[in-house]
């Protein structure tokens, strides 16, 4: 072999190392963890069946949050149908939870939230809907969910009414690791996927 063809050889292979390396890397960093995007505040709320809920139940448990009203005709109706899709796939999994907080507590009272939880087929065990106080709920939505600016907490609470389609996914650690579009498809498959890999975290 000449040394002309030694050198093609050997440069060659040094190409093919620095192609593998890249794709390697890239691959790796595909697989990225998802972002910490905020760390959920401590709360205190009382779910559909009269008991009261914080951060202890939900320690070591990914779960999914969303806010809603009963009485909505609107985007509500459309957000529990992927809410319960996902529900559906994850429900026998004890590490998984959905809360569903109420955005209207003077409405929605604990009859209403278990009468609706029951109509969607919710346990009580892994999807729970929750009230507490309007300034609480809100709160959490603005400050650990990332759901609202939380500038506006600073508003009359009487005067507001908070109306959100997005769902967060929060981590075993309670930090916030998704926020996601709950009536667009491809954002809650991709919420689906990301569940998935927060269990196997």
């Amino acid at each position: 072999m000449t040394k002309k063809r030694v050198l093609y050889l050997a440069f060659f292979v040094v190409l093919f190392a620095v192609f593998y390396g890249v794709l390697t890397y890239t691959t790796d960093f595909a697989k990225v963890k998802l972002p910490i995007l905020n760390t959920v505040q401590n709360f205190y709320f009382i779910k559909q069946d009269g008991s009261k809920v914080s951060q202890q139940e939900v320690k070591n448990r990914v779960y999914v949050a969303e806010f809603f009203f009963t009485t909505c005709k609107g985007i509500c109706p459309k957000m529990n149908k992927n809410m319960k899709a996902i529900y559906e796939k994850f429900k026998k999994d004890s590490n998984f939870l959905v809360i569903s907080h109420t955005v209207n507590p003077s409405t929605d009272s604990l009859p209403i939230l278990n009468h609706y939880a029951d109509s969607l087929g919710a346990s009580k065990e892994n999807w729970w809907f929750v009230t507490g106080s309007k300034s609480d709920l809100y709160r959490a939505a603005r400050e650990s969910y990332l759901l609202d600016d939380p500038k506006n907490n600073s508003k009359n609470i009487d005067e507001q009414f908070l109306h959100t389609q997005f769902f967060t996914l929060v981590d075993r650690q309670g930090r916030v690791r998704g926020v996601y579009d709950g009536i667009k498809k491809d954002e809650v498959e991709q919420l689906v996927k990301d569940i998935n890999e927060l269990i196997i975290e």
